[in-house]
């Protein structure tokens, strides 16, 4: 009988003592587990281009519109709709026979003065030896140089009515005025253009370079003036140029860069905006005159910044903060001075040197001084989740005592 009192004794103390090895246990867990977990990554000390992004439209270089000089008949068609063409390439002719008849009439008169002025000027050769003998009259004498000088002005003016009748046949072959695409025809065979009629007949874009319009607030205007950006001048001084890249409607990035070549010197007052321009080279002609497109500008280019990751930022109405992990694990609260953002990156001012380590992920359990330990915070969100979703299934009855 006692020798079965000491064994239960021995049992329970057995028992105890497990469970008293347990509890340590547990607690030594927990106290491991209360440290907060957190993701960490160091700032970066890098070259940060700033961008400002717009809506642009493009625009041939050169726009020229082909119209009749003079009146008359469309009589052909030289050129295929829609294809290259080459400066003074002929494009249409014009029915000429009511120019060339005064082209005609214009060298008759011409020559008809001219035989005007020969006999003038006889006539004052053979009366100035006369005149100068006293053989003739001072009356005679100014007469004969009078008629010699109407006949040299009616020679004159021959000579310009010829040349304008030469000029009106010459505009009866209408060439084009530069080298670039033709549009389709705004005349029919036959019909009567010119002053007196439809004086439009085509148009002609030269479009291997193109020219990006855009606008920009007179903010972004003060801005660049803070960064020494002159808009519409290209500064050698500086190792970079505000140069422009443009999306295309496919949402590729053009392969060719554009430089602002334009700013208007004043801001529009019903929109608050001043227009810009760049030129941009087009050689294959992905770039259509009239298409809308998505530009970027370049801005500034921030050297040696300091950047943090965006979501490391907390903003409250004392100012941003970031936590910043030291050493010793600790964390400490920094307050900090933004700059531009990029990236899902942000620029710091001040208040962060490069190199240090930054809280990401698990701010919102964290206060300054705490100490923390760096982990995934995705694995430990689901092993937490999968010992909730154990604990709620645990339908296991109690043992029976």
């Amino acid at each position: 009988m006692r020798l079965n009192t000491i064994f239960q004794s021995f049992q329970s103390y057995s028992i105890v003592f497990s469970c008293g090895l347990l509890l340590m246990a547990s607690g030594c867990k927990k106290q491991t587990t209360e440290l907060p977990v957190v993701s960490v990554t160091p700032s970066k000390c890098e070259d940060v281009e700033i961008y400002g992004e717009y809506v642009g439209r493009a625009r041939a270089q050169q726009f020229v519109e082909v119209r009749a000089r003079v009146e008359g008949y469309l009589e052909s068609m030289l050129f295929e709709e829609g294809t290259p063409v080459k400066k003074n390439q002929v494009l249409f002719v014009i029915n000429r026979d009511q120019y060339k008849a005064k082209v005609d009439k214009a060298k008759a008169q011409l020559q008809k003065d001219e035989a005007q002025e020969q006999k003038a000027k006889r006539d004052l050769d053979r009366i100035r030896p006369l005149y100068e003998q006293n053989a003739a009259s001072q009356l005679d004498y100014d007469n004969a140089v009078a008629a010699y000088n109407v006949a040299k002005a009616s020679v004159a003016m021959s000579k310009s009515d010829l040349a304008q009748a030469e000029l009106e046949l010459g505009y009866t072959t209408v060439r084009s005025p530069l080298s670039g695409y033709i549009s389709e025809r705004n005349a029919d065979i036959g019909t009567l253009v010119g002053p007196g009629g439809k004086s439009l007949l085509a148009t002609i874009v030269k479009s291997d370079t193109v020219l990006i319009d855009f606008s920009m607030t007179a903010l972004d205007y003060l801005k660049s003036k803070e960064r020494n950006v002159e808009l519409g001048k290209k500064d050698l001084s500086r190792s970079w140029q505000p140069y422009v890249t443009i999306t295309l409607a496919d949402n590729t990035v053009y392969p060719f860069k554009g430089l602002v070549d334009f700013a208007d010197p004043q801001v529009d007052p019903r929109t608050g905006t001043f227009s810009v321009r760049a030129e941009m080279p087009n050689p294959s002609r992905a770039i259509l005159p009239g298409q809308f497109t998505k530009v970027r500008l370049l801005l500034d280019i921030r050297e040696d910044a300091t950047v943090v990751p965006r979501r490391s930022i907390i903003i409250e109405k004392g100012g941003a903060y970031v936590y910043v992990m030291r050493q010793d694990s600790t964390v400490e609260k920094r307050f900090i001075e933004l700059g531009p953002e990029f990236q899902n990156n942000m620029v710091v001012e001040r208040g962060v040197r490069p190199g240090e380590n930054i809280v990401v992920e698990g701010q919102h359990k964290l206060t300054p001084g705490v100490k923390v330990r760096v982990g995934d915070l995705t694995t430990v969100k689901e092993d937490q989740d999968e010992q909730m979703d154990s604990s709620a299934y645990d339908v296991s009855e109690p043992k029976k005592q």
